[in-house]
């Protein structure tokens, strides 16, 4: 028996996709889609937390752009891929322009911030496309450990605990914020209440 190939999904196709009704994201990967359930609550809460603390430093000097909500960067094409990091950050000197469609370079950082139900494998697959593709800083958050895996360039990652903080490096040189601060209240049990 046989199976059936079917086409690979283009750019332009992927495009004219409607958003799925139940919420659920989706990324193209080498021409395939890949759909994602929605976020939680925590996770949100952590990418609007990691978002606003960029923005406060980005905006006030016009530094560039801040993105959420798995905004699409295009990685490759021939077969196209297209991720949405749950966070992401262009200087105005790479990006010099709001696009209108999908992001044409690689983000100067790109966050990921886990899920419950993401799998370790793919997350780290995702983060080593980052880096293949030039992201110069890839933060990989995980709001139930309560720690950031800064990765700079390469695949070994330095991970910061929320006593750590946080800084963006020569991508974006002056930003700093404590671990913590991405993170809602400590759980029972892991510091201070309140």
């Amino acid at each position: 028996m046989s199976t059936v190939q079917r086409p690979l999904v283009t750019i332009a196709e992927f495009e004219r996709m409607p958003d799925p009704p139940d919420g659920s994201r989706l990324e193209l990967v080498r021409g395939e889609v890949e759909v994602m359930p929605p976020p939680k609550g925590k996770h949100g809460i952590c990418c609007s937390r990691i978002a606003w603390r960029l923005m406060s430093h980005v905006t006030p000097g016009n530094l560039g752009w801040v993105t959420t909500n798995d905004t699409g960067v295009v990685l490759e094409r021939g077969p196209d891929t297209v991720r949405g990091p749950d966070v992401a950050y262009w200087s105005i000197a790479r990006q010099p322009e709001e696009p209108d469609a999908y992001f044409e370079i690689p983000p100067d950082i790109a966050v990921e911030v886990l899920s419950p139900d993401d799998r370790r494998g793919p997350v780290r697959a995702k983060i080593k496309e980052y880096l293949f593709y030039g992201v110069p800083l890839v933060w990989l958050v995980d709001p139930e450990l309560r720690t950031v895996t800064v990765y700079a360039g390469r695949m070994r990652g330095t991970e910061l605990d929320e006593d750590d903080t946080l800084d963006g490096g020569e991508v974006l040189p002056g930003f700093t914020c404590k671990v913590a601060d991405l993170f809602g209240r400590p759980a029972a049990g892991k510091g201070e209440t309140g």
